[in-house]
């Protein structure tokens, strides 16, 4: 009976706290899954059932196939320049936790992180600037063309994946650090006694042990990658380069559609093309570590 009271009183107290995860977060997917089916018009009472006509729309409209291939390309830019850097940077901080300047490392790497996102943006646009930023500047102190980074769409992507990694990069860091911080030392006391140096003992025991940490930094920020917005928005837009057009995203795509096209139903479509793609990622990243932990 007391442990029922206890089980009672557990559900109780957490119910306030699902009862308001369960609005703010399933309530509006649901509610977007309901309204890709939708011809949701803002300006027309008439809203139509239309099935999956809005999905099959989007397979013929270039913008939203534009906007899907810039954002998986930043995503996974993102991802294959953040971790390794991430999981360097961690293991040279850990070495050095003894150092008195330890905490100064830390909190340097994190605060991009933390740092206003459009702030950031603005600055990061002044350097990339092709006339009067410094990036250019000290190119062609060295001999190298300057190059125009906001108004070519290649190296605007680029730009695009160099500002996310620089802001992803704190919070990847950190998290590696609590894991190396977590790991046995007497393995690598063992692997230094059998002639191990730090570089191989960094690749043959702190990778493999920091999986786990892998794979959730890993999902972290491929998700934040395909929310990419405000960075391709402020980055190349007005006199720096096209808005929109020439680094189109997925979310901007959907704000347009949403609020300048007045088509909420075909953005809603749009936003359950892009669930279903961060949830098959995740699936794919946790059914690799599977594998590799079974093996």
């Amino acid at each position: 009976m007391l442990k029922r009271k206890r089980w009672i009183f557990a559900i109780l107290a957490i119910l306030p706290t699902l009862a308001i995860f369960a609005y703010v977060r399933l309530y509006p997917i649901v509610d977007t899954l309901r309204l890709s089916l939708f011809k949701w018009d803002i300006l027309s009472k008439n809203k139509p059932f239309v099935g999956l006509a809005n999905f099959r729309e989007l397979m013929d409209d270039h913008l939203f196939l534009d906007a899907l291939v810039n954002t998986t390309i930043i995503a996974f830019g993102v991802l294959v320049l953040t971790i390794p850097m991430a999981l360097i940077i961690a293991a040279l901080i850990f070495h050095r936790t003894r150092s008195r300047m330890a905490g100064f490392y830390e909190t340097a790497i994190f605060i991009p992180h933390v740092v206003s996102l459009v702030p950031a943006a603005m600055a990061w646009k002044w350097i990339f600037d092709a006339r009067l930023g410094p990036l250019n500047a000290l190119l062609t102190f060295f001999g190298i063309p300057a190059q125009s980074w906001l108004f070519d769409p290649v190296l605007s992507v680029i730009c695009i994946i160099v500002l996310c990694s620089w802001q992803a990069l704190g919070y990847a860091v950190l998290i590696y650090i609590v894991g190396f911080k977590n790991l046995p030392v007497s393995l690598y006391e063992a692997a230094k006694l059998d002639g191990a140096s730090g570089p191989q003992s960094f690749w043959y025991l702190s990778i493999p042990m920091l999986k786990p940490i892998t794979l959730y930094v890993s999902v972290v920020t491929l998700v934040s990658g395909f929310n990419v917005y405000a960075q391709a928005f402020v980055l190349a837009s007005d006199a720096q380069g096209a808005p929109g057009r020439q680094v189109r995203v997925l979310v901007l795509d959907m704000l347009e559609n949403s609020f300048r096209n007045y088509r909420v139903g075909y953005a809603a479509s749009e936003a359950v093309v892009l669930l279903v793609i961060v949830l098959a990622l995740t699936l794919i990243q946790f059914s690799m570590l599977r594998e590799r932990g079974k093996a």
